[in-house]
Order: C-alpha cells, then sequence, then structure tokens
C-alpha cells in the first residue's frame, strides 16, 4: 500500500556553477555567465538565468552559445572549486539531517518524517535553507512534500532561490495543471511520444489508464504514469562518504612483473569505472592498494575532481602505484578503490573539451551492456 506520511525535503542548489564563481568574483554579479569547455567543440556545463534568457542552455554545443548569447563572460569551470563547495552544503546538511541522500554535486533528498511531532516541518527546512545560504553564500531553493518526485519537482518551481510546500492534499492540485516536462525521467524521446499522442499536462497523463501506458512506453511507462498521480516509493538512501567500489587480485605467485601489474591494474580500473557509470556515479577519491610477499600492506590515496572517465582514473592509479611501488619486493596483491561517491553522470566532464568522449564511452558502455562486460577493452589492458 502507498504510504503518504512521508516528509521529504529536496534541496537543489541553483545555478550552482555559476553561483560559486560568483563568490569567487562579485563582478560576475547579474551579468551572463556560460561554463563549459572552451573549444568550439566544448559542451555548456552551466549559465546563469541572464545567459538562459537568450536560450542558452545545459549540455547545448558551445559553439551555438556563442551565437545565441556573444556577450556573456565564458568560463572554464574550476572543479576543485565546485567539489570543496558542494562538500560545505553536504556537511552542513548532514549536521541537522536525520536521513539525507547526496543525488548529485548540487541537489539533496531528507526524509524528515516524524519530526513534525517536534519541530515545523516546513520551519525546519526554511531554518536550514537560511543556515545553508549564511555559511555558504550559495543561493538554494527546496521543495517539501510527502515523496521525492513531488518534492523535486515543487523545487522546480520554487525556483529562482524560493522555497515551496506542497502538503499531501494539495499533490494532484499542484501537478496536474503543470507540463509533463516538468516530470523527472520524462527525457526528450518521452516528451515527443506522449505529446504525439496528444498529452502535454500532468493531468492527461494521469488520467490514461496504466494498462495502456504500458503498451506504448513499457516498464518506464507506469512508472512515469505513478509519478504523475503523485505516487513514488523511492526511499532516502543514506549518503555516507564511505560508500565505495573496488576490486582486488590476489597472485598465485607473488610477482615484480611491472608490465603485467600496470596492465593489470588498468583493466581493474576499467572495470570497477564502467560499474561505476552502470550505477551513475561519480567518484572524488581514488585509493591504491599493494601487499608485498611478507604481507606488508600499503595503501595511498588520491582526491580529484569528480569523474567516472577511465581515461583520468588509469592516469591517476598509475601514478600512485609508481609513488606506492617503492621497496622493489615481490608483490603478492594489488587492489584498487574509488570512494567519495555521488550519484550523477558526466556533469562535471562537461569541462572537457571533448564532448566526443563522452560519446565514445557511452557507445562502449552500451556494447558492453549488450554484449558483456568484456567485449570492450584497452589494447594494453589485454
Amino acid at each position: 500500500m502507498y504510504s503518504n506520511d512521508r516528509t521529504i525535503v529536496h534541496l537543489d542548489l541553483d545555478t550552482f556553477f555559476v553561483s560559486v564563481e560568483r563568490l569567487i568574483n562579485s563582478s560576475l554579479m547579474g551579468k551572463p555567465i556560460i561554463i563549459g569547455g572552451m573549444s568550439d567543440r566544448g559542451v555548456v556545463a552551466g549559465c546563469s538565468y541572464e545567459a538562459r534568457r537568450f536560450g542558452v542552455h545545459s549540455a547545448m554545443p558551445m559553439r551555438m552559445a556563442k551565437q545565441l548569447c556573444g556577450d556573456a563572460i565564458f568560463i572554464r569551470g574550476d572543479q576543485e572549486a565546485y567539489g570543496k563547495y558542494s562538500k560545505m552544503v553536504t556537511d552542513i546538511i548532514a549536521e541537522s539531517a536525520p536521513l539525507y541522500e547526496k543525488a548529485s554535486i548540487d541537489e539533496h533528498y531528507l526524509d524528515i518524517t516524524g519530526m513534525d511531532r517536534f519541530f515545523g516541518s516546513l520551519k525546519w527546512s526554511h531554518e536550514l535553507r537560511e543556515r545553508i545560504i549564511k555559511n555558504t553564500g550559495l543561493p538554494i531553493s527546496f521543495g517539501l512534500s510527502t515523496n521525492k518526485t513531488v518534492s523535486k519537482i515543487a523545487t522546480g518551481e520554487a525556483k529562482p532561490n524560493g522555497e515551496l510546500y506542497v502538503p499531501q492534499k494539495n499533490v494532484k492540485p499542484f501537478l496536474f495543471p503543470l507540463s509533463i516536462k516538468k516530470i523527472p525521467m520524462v527525457g526528450k524521446k518521452s516528451y515527443q511520444l506522449l505529446r504525439s499522442m496528444g498529452v502535454s499536462t500532468i493531468r492527461t497523463l494521469s488520467m490514461i489508464p496504466p494498462e495502456m501506458i504500458t503498451q506504448v512506453m513499457g516498464k518506464n511507462g507506469i512508472s512515469i504514469w505513478k509519478k504523475a498521480n503523485g505516487i513514488d516509493m523511492t526511499p532516502v538512501v543514506q549518503y555516507s562518504e564511505r560508500k565505495s567500489i573496488s576490486t582486488e587480485r590476489t597472485f598465485d605467485r607473488d610477482t615484480t612483473d611491472m608490465v603485467y601489474l600496470k596492465s593489470l591494474l588498468i583493466t581493474m580500473v576499467e572495470k570497477i569505472a564502467y560499474e561505476l557509470r552502470k550505477k551513475q556515479k561519480l567518484t572524488a577519491c581514488i585509493t591504491v592498494k599493494i601487499r608485498y610477499s611478507n604481507f606488508d600492506t600499503h595503501t595511498l590515496q588520491k582526491h580529484l575532481s569528480y569523474t567516472s572517465f577511465d581515461h583520468v582514473l588509469i592516469q591517476t592509479a598509475l601514478e600512485l602505484f609508481e609513488r606506492l611501488y617503492s621497496r622493489r619486493m615481490l608483490i603478492r596483491l594489488i587492489g584498487v578503490r574509488f570512494s567519495h561517491l555521488v550519484g550523477g553522470n558526466q556533469q562535471l566532464d562537461l569541462f572537457e573539451d571533448t564532448p566526443e568522449m563522452t560519446s565514445l564511452y557511452q557507445a562502449m558502455d552500451s556494447i558492453r551492456m549488450r554484449f558483456g562486460k568484456k567485449a570492450v577493452k584497452r589494447a594494453v589492458g589485454v
């Protein structure tokens, strides 16, 4: 049975990358700003509301953004600064919220069910938002409602820099007039398909018989239909900095064969980076571990900008291995671990000047999905 008695807050930092740049340089206030890869082949990673008025949006080719808004200030973007400010916000939330999930670098879900007995949920959420603004200087919006979907849509309506509470009794009146575009999960294809069926508002979508929507859109359709009816059972999953993904290999015979060790390390990184992308996660910390034949174990780690790209992670893993393997003794085991994981696709790698790289990873991953994870490998790791 669907439970209506949850209290979920969705917090989203407004134009996050732009807001951080403005904190660092106040002369950028009020000006159109576009952040992303700087070459013509680059992609927009974020833009200010002033630039959006010209039709600029995230993931748009930089070339097109320059045509639409040539007077904008173009910035390469500083992943390290964004990571630092994102962590500041998470730390403030962690101090107050009983259960929170970091959904991406700039958004969090909080489950504050039951807190109404002690504090008013809206008052509590408002005070948390004020605390984040005061301590970080960043504008942030929130939606408060009975589940993740309604809260997220409410945040979208509260922006910029606002807050919106949608109690259970108002869920349908709030959702129904809105465009189906507002539903998380309705991408370009789903939107076009629904529009071709004459569906433009959430109300119309909510009234389609579920069997019919399943026929047209499959399993995805029923999930979208539930969201249109304000139903979403997805739990808030506790975020933990310790969440990690790792792999290690113990050798039958201890070895010092550097060519073999490095190619194995590359293969291991490739394997767990693919797992990261499959789970739509990014990592901000990589650890390499070696165990010598006398069972001495050593690890070395490095913090890096959020990514799930092999070519970035492999380079870092090899650097760490070079620094770690100093004793020239036989090695019994090597391992690699990614930690400080957050949800999100390659949002941050839009600062790369090569959207082709993102496309290449998507192509390789779809081959792996189809033919198994060993279908595509780097030659050096074979």
